[in-house]
């Protein structure tokens, strides 16, 4: 029997998660919770059902779809993941639904290479630009497209909100935040037909997931969601590598030329709503000889967001010296660095969650987070927190960080006790409650 109190068999109790984001080969914090969604998945009871939009053809040969489907996830960019669909697609868009793909996995690849994006599942499906055609056929006709799969999984739980419904499932969406509503200068959505998806979740599936208590109060008040119906599991994070100290530092100065403790970091996107532009100002103006190592890959207006490093540079500013930028990063090199850091800088506009800051708490490494959205929430008192338009608070947050030693000691030892609240075993109990309100009955409806 699984955690569900169901029988592990091809009829019993079964999820499905969706590849939007585990296809992406520089995955987000949604691609990280994609993958720890369903390894929490497979340790309820029994391995996820995957779904992907790579073009593998249902008239491609059984024995060969396996092959067709990872040299596909091996792509930098793979085919059908992103906006562009076929120009046979563009001709037509039938309302009708879609059959997606079986695409049997019987070992025939040596698939090591994808162990960071692809999780343990049971089943794996898939249907050619299903992401671009599900926005386009939402655009068209103002509803969700149906997809269909033999014996589907009694819960399709999409990771992210998409205009997709798999039939004979109960389908459940996670909105992280509404940012695009909440702050719509820092983000390129159609905020109209971005609201109209949203709301079209919240009255379509059979429940919403959330990762914070202000993401939630988020989608009751703006969307107008029944509170019951909208469920905050939070995050989980993967379990943080051990590494001693001495092997720490040594790798940090062989593949960074940087000394533990010896610089700031921040890492994600580089994009208005991370707020990058002010925090190169703050530390600038702080004046602290202490390195800032920012990693992440450009995205949306990144270039506004790194001009007055770019200005800078270019002027020969002792300060800008102080900052290197690295773009992506294998986990396994961004592990070494968040680990190895003086500290933590993430002056976020707004976060759903805010993934950076507990992987930092829960290694330890003090963090100077904002007010915006849920950071307040996740970080709890053992972070420094600013106001994230105040340039001058977070000079001062900088400074202190920098200099007042008791104070790092503080924040070190308060961040693993705060992190605990989002350990694996809190999140794999948070979803069991959720799928065991939306598991269905004996008699074929949902407990709920």
């Amino acid at each position: 029997m699984s955690d569900f109190g169901f029988p592990q068999s091809d009829h019993g109790f079964r999820i499905g998660i969706d590849g939007l984001n585990l296809a992406m080969p520089r995955g987000t914090g949604v691609a990280t919770y994609a993958r720890t969604l369903a390894r929490t998945v497979a340790e309820l009871g029994t391995p996820p059902d995957l779904i992907f939009g790579l073009p593998v053809h249902p008239r491609a040969p059984r024995d060969l779809r396996e092959t067709l489907f990872f040299a596909e996830l091996g792509r930098d960019e793979p085919v059908g993941e992103g906006s562009g669909a076929p120009k046979r697609e563009r001709l037509f868009l039938s309302p009708l639904a879609r059959r997606l793909v079986e695409v049997p996995v019987e070992g025939r690849v040596r698939a090591e290479a994808f162990a960071e994006r692809m999780p343990p599942f049971s089943r794996l499906y898939s249907f050619g630009s299903l992401w671009s055609v599900a926005a386009r056929h939402f655009r068209r006709y103002r509803r969700f497209l149906t997809v269909t799969m033999p014996d589907p999984p009694a819960i399709m739980h999409w990771t992210y909100p998409l205009p997709i419904h798999l039939a004979g499932a109960a389908n459940l969406y996670t909105i992280h935040d509404l940012v695009p509503l909440r702050l719509p200068h820092t983000s390129l959505e159609n905020k109209r037909l971005h609201d109209r998806l949203l709301r079209g979740c919240v009255a379509r599936g059979a429940g919403i997931c959330t990762v914070s208590e202000a993401s939630r109060r988020d989608i009751i008040d703006m969307l107008g969601a029944d509170a019951g119906r909208v469920v905050n599991c939070y995050q989980s994070i993967d379990p943080v590598p051990e590494i001693a100290a001495d092997e720490l530092a040594a790798r940090l100065r062989a593949l960074f030329d940087l000394e533990a403790r010896g610089y700031f970091l921040y890492f994600g996107a580089i994009e208005p709503k991370k707020n990058v532009g002010r925090l190169i100002e703050a530390y600038l103006a702080s004046e602290v000889a202490t390195p800032l190592v920012i990693v992440g890959g450009r995205a949306w207006r990144s270039e506004n967001e790194l001009r007055l490093l770019g200005m800078s540079a270019a002027q020969g500013l002792s300060g800008a010296a102080r900052i290197r930028k690295l773009d992506y990063l294998p986990r396994r090199m961004l592990d070494l660095l968040i680990a190895g850091a003086r500290g933590v800088l993430f002056p976020s506009l707004y976060e759903g969650f805010g993934l950076p800051v507990v992987e930092a708490l829960a290694r330890g490494v003090p963090v100077m987070a904002s007010t915006g959205g849920s950071l307040p929430e996740v970080a709890g008192g053992a972070a420094l927190l600013v106001d994230p338009y105040d340039v001058g608070d977070m000079v001062a947050a900088i400074r202190r960080l920098d200099g007042d030693a008791e104070l790092r000691h503080r924040l070190s030892v308060a961040g693993p006790l705060q992190a605990v609240r989002f350990a694996p075993a809190a999140f794999r109990a948070n979803l069991s409650a959720l799928y065991r309100s939306l598991a269905p009955s004996p008699s074929g409806t949902a407990t709920a």
